[in-house]
C-alpha cells in the first residue's frame, strides 16, 4: 500500500500550463469519483489553487497511472505535462504535503493561506467519500504540524511583500491601527493588497484617491472606504495620519509645500507617509519637514530583505519538525501489515484467555463451586476483550469518525 504526491506547481510549471490543468469546483465534483475509478486508486484528494495542482493518492497505483489521468483529463498529451511534473511516493509524499500545508513550499515563504486551501481540499474529498483511514489520518497529522510549525517557529512572522511592509510598518508606528484614518493614493493591485491588510489590522477609517473615481470606488466599497479623485488631495491630506502612496504617476504627485500645508491643518499632529510607488509619487524633500515621516520603497526593501532570512531560518527548524512526524506517520503505516496486526491480536487475546483462566483454577483448587468460577470466568472475558473496542467507538461517535463505526458496523454484521 503506496501514498502517491503528483502536481505541477509555479517552481515546475507556468501560468498558462497551471491554468489548464486547475480544477474548478464544479469540475472536482466530477473528477474525484473519476479517479477513484482509476487502477489501484483507493482514496483521493485534489489540491487545486492558483499556484499548484496536486493529487495525493492511496493505494496500489503508480504514478505513470495518475499522470496519465491528469494528462487526459485536462486534455493534455502526457509528455507535455510529464516535462513539468513531480512525483513522491511514501515518505517524500508525506513529508511534501506537510511542507505544503507549513507553506514552505509556497510562492512566498510562509504565506498562511495554503494550508486553509489544504484543509477545503481535504474536507470536499471526505464529503465525496473519498478518504478512507489512511489520507484521514495523515491529513489530521498534517494539519497539526502546520499549527506546530507556525507556533514553534517564526516562519510566518515579518513582512515579505511590500504591500504588507507597508502596513506592518504602520502597525508598529501606530499601535491601535483601528483608530487611525488612513489615506490610499492609488487604485491598483498594489493599494488593493494594502486595503486588505489595513482592514485585516482593524482599520475603519480609509480614503481612496485614484486619477479614475471609478477605479476609486471598485476598491473603496470592497473595504468599506470612501472613494475619492486625486484632485481632492488637499482636502484629504490634513485627514490623514498615515498616506501610503502607490501610483503610476511618472511624476511626484504630493509635494513638501501640500503636506507642510497639511501638517499646519493638523496643529503639527504628525503624519506617517509611505511612498510605494517607483518612479516616486512623494517628494523626497517631504523627510525635511518636522512631524512628517516618509518611507519609500528603498526603506521598505531593507526590511523585507532581512524579514526573508529571518523566514529562511525558521523554515529550516520546521524542517526538522516535518521530518520528525513524517518518520512518525511512516512508522504507523508500517504498523497497518496485516499479518502483523493478526499476529499481535492474537497474542494479546491469548495472554487475556491464560491470565483468566489461571485465576479460574486457582478458585476451584480452593472450592469455589465450578458453575460460579465459570460463569465469573465469563463475564471476565467479556468485559477484557470488550473493553478497549468500546472505548474506540465511544470515541469514535464523539469525534465524528465515520470510518472507525462503519469498521465495527462490518464486523457486527459478519458475525450475525
Amino acid at each position: 500500500m503506496t501514498i502517491f504526491a503528483l502536481g505541477v506547481n509555479h517552481k515546475t510549471a507556468s501560468v498558462a500550463l497551471r491554468e489548464r490543468v486547475a480544477f474548478s469546483a464544479e469540475q472536482l465534483h466530477q473528477a474525484l469519483p473519476v479517479l477513484r475509478e482509476q487502477t489501484g486508486v483507493q482514496e483521493a484528494v485534489i489540491l487545486s489553487t492558483c499556484n499548484r495542482t496536486e493529487l495525493y493518492c492511496h493505494g496500489q497505483a503508480s504514478a505513470d497511472v495518475l499522470l496519465a489521468w491528469l494528462a487526459d483529463y485536462h486534455q493534455l498529451p502526457v509528455e507535455q505535462l510529464q516535462a513539468h511534473a513531480y512525483s513522491y511516493q511514501d515518505s517524500e509524499a508525506i513529508a511534501h504535503l506537510m511542507r505544503v500545508a507549513s507553506g514552505l513550499d509556497s510562492l512566498i515563504l510562509g504565506e498562511p493561506q495554503i494550508l486553509g486551501q489544504v484543509k477545503q481540499a481535504y474536507q470536499f474529498a471526505k464529503n465525496q467519500a473519498s478518504v478512507g483511514g489512511v489520507l484521514e489520518r495523515l491529513f489530521q497529522n498534517t494539519f497539526r504540524v502546520a499549527k506546530t510549525v507556525r507556533n514553534e517557529t517564526r516562519v510566518g512572522e515579518n513582512a515579505v511583500s511590500v504591500a504588507f511592509a507597508a502596513v506592518n510598518l504602520a502597525r508598529h508606528i501606530f499601535a491601535q491601527l483601528n483608530n487611525a484614518r488612513v489615506l490610499l493614493v492609488g487604485a491598483g493591485d498594489t493599494a488593493e493588497l494594502v486595503a486588505q491588510h489595513l482592514t485585516e489590522q482593524g482599520v475603519q477609517q480609509l480614503m481612496v484617491a485614484n486619477r479614475t473615481l471609478e477605479r476609486a470606488e471598485a476598491v473603496a466599497s470592497q473595504f468599506g472606504g470612501q472613494a475619492h479623485t486625486l484632485g481632492e488631495l488637499p482636502e484629504l491630506l490634513p485627514q490623514a495620519d498615515i498616506v501610503i502612496s502607490s501610483t503610476a504617476s511618472t511624476l511626484p504627485i504630493i509635494g513638501k509645500g501640500l503636506v507642510e500645508s497639511a501638517l499646519r491643518k493638523r496643529r503639527r499632529q504628525p503624519m506617517l507617509l509611505i511612498d510605494l510607488a517607483v518612479p516616486r509619487d512623494i517628494e523626497a524633500e517631504v523627510n525635511d519637514l518636522n512631524d512628517a515621516y516618509l518611507y519609500t520603497v528603498d526603506d521598505l526593501q531593507g526590511i523585507i530583505t532581512e524579514n526573508i532570512k529571518n523566514r529562511e531560518d525558521a523554515a529550516a527548524e520546521a524542517q526538522h519538525i516535518i521530518a520528525e512526524q513524517t518518520e512518525a506517520f511512516v512508522a504507523w503505516l508500517r504498523s497497518l501489515n496485516h499479518v502483523d496486526l493478526i499476529r499481535d491480536f492474537r497474542a494479546r487475546t491469548e495472554a487475556m484467555a491464560t491470565e483468566q483462566l489461571l485465576r479460574a483454577q486457582s478458585q476451584l483448587a480452593a472450592g469455589k463451586a465450578s458453575e460460579d468460577v465459570l460463569q465469573e470466568l465469563t463475564q471476565r472475558l467479556t468485559r477484557q476483550f470488550l473493553h478497549t473496542p468500546t472505548r474506540i467507538i465511544r470515541t469514535a461517535g464523539a469525534d465524528g469518525d465515520y470510518i472507525t463505526l462503519a469498521v465495527f458496523k462490518q464486523f457486527n454484521a459478519d458475525e450475525e
